[in-house]
């Protein structure tokens, strides 16, 4: 059977340049692979390790870790497309995400998201991550951040935010800038 008219897979996966991972996080990741039966089942791990490190994955981080796990490129490519917490572009310092489920949509999270958008000046009709050009802020749309009580919630890094209105952002931005 002859399949015609396919149109190739995209390769999200942006290169990075001067990619060299440090003989510290080759040594980490060598000694979490051993804490697994199996090299590939340490796949996950390797990959967050890589993000804590250069702060998104490249190209060049899926290839380095398939060859570490002896793996074809799209085990690792597969699970990046899978799963959301991995970033296939680099963040901003400050990254902010606020959350589009059902409670927080319901309290306003949509315009808020275009409120941080706006003041940024990224596009608020998209939803994917968005970096200022500065490489200072990074503002997403994600799925539950678990705290429908106190929603609309936000992220800032590490730093969680309930209640957040126009004014609440506004105060979070200026403290950043």
């Amino acid at each position: 059977m002859k399949v015609t008219g396919l149109t190739p897979i995209p390769n999200v996966l942006r290169p990075q340049g001067n990619f060299v991972v440090p003989p510290a996080l080759a040594a980490e990741i060598d000694e979490v692979i051993t804490h697994y039966p199996v090299k590939r089942s340490a796949s996950l791990m390797l990959l967050h390790a890589m993000q804590e490190h250069f702060g998104w994955i490249s190209q060049e981080a899926v290839e380095w870790i398939a060859r570490k796990l002896e793996l074809p490129p799209i085990n690792i490519y597969e699970l990046l497309t899978f799963y959301p917490m991995f970033r296939l572009q680099p963040a901003g310092k400050y990254q902010i995400k606020v959350c589009r489920t059902l409670s927080c949509a319901l309290a306003g999270s949509q315009k808020l998201h275009e409120h941080f958008c706006t003041r940024l000046g990224l596009d608020p009709h998209q939803h994917e991550i968005q970096t200022t050009p500065d490489g200072r802020f990074s503002v997403e749309f994600v799925e539950c951040l678990a705290g429908c009580g106190g929603a609309p919630v936000v992220m800032c890094n590490d730093e969680f935010h309930e209640n957040v209105n126009p004014a609440k952002a506004d105060a979070m931005m200026t403290k950043r800038e």
